[in-house]
């Protein structure tokens, strides 16, 4: 894992009815809600990281591009993806609670397009109006 202080520990389960992008978006999100990978972490390159899991490297891409979208991660060219800085403390804690309501779906076996109906439920009826 070049470029990083320390590896990325990331377990990929090839059996789990969670996709496999989804299980490396979930858990590198989880690290950086629990501070296991600090702000201006150099994140493996796509690349490497696939290779590391044996996955394909669009899996890998698509989890960072999710990252990355919710603010997580900065892609900054040719010099890397780090662990972008600036996030709030409600931001963080609603992370958290989202990666651990992740966890428990899996464990539970709910399918993600379920998990993600439940939340969009929830968003609906806690909205004022």
């Amino acid at each position: 894992m070049s470029g990083m202080e320390k590896p990325v520990l990331i377990v990929v389960d090839q059996d789990s009815s969670v996709p496999p992008y989804e299980q490396v978006r979930g858990q590198l999100a989880e690290m950086v809600g629990d501070g296991r990978l600090p702000v201006g972490t150099r994140l493996p390159t796509v690349r490497q990281l696939a290779a590391d899991l044996n996955l394909a490297a669009n899996t890998v891409a698509r989890a960072y591009r999710e990252l990355e979208a919710a603010g997580l991660l900065r892609t900054r060219g040719r010099h890397g993806t780090f662990v972008a800085p600036g996030r709030d403390d409600a931001m963080d804690r609603l992370q958290r609670a989202a990666a651990d309501y992740a966890a428990q779906a899996g464990r539970l076996g709910v399918p993600p397009a379920a998990a993600l109906a439940l939340v969009r439920a929830a968003l609906d009826a806690a909205r004022p109006g």
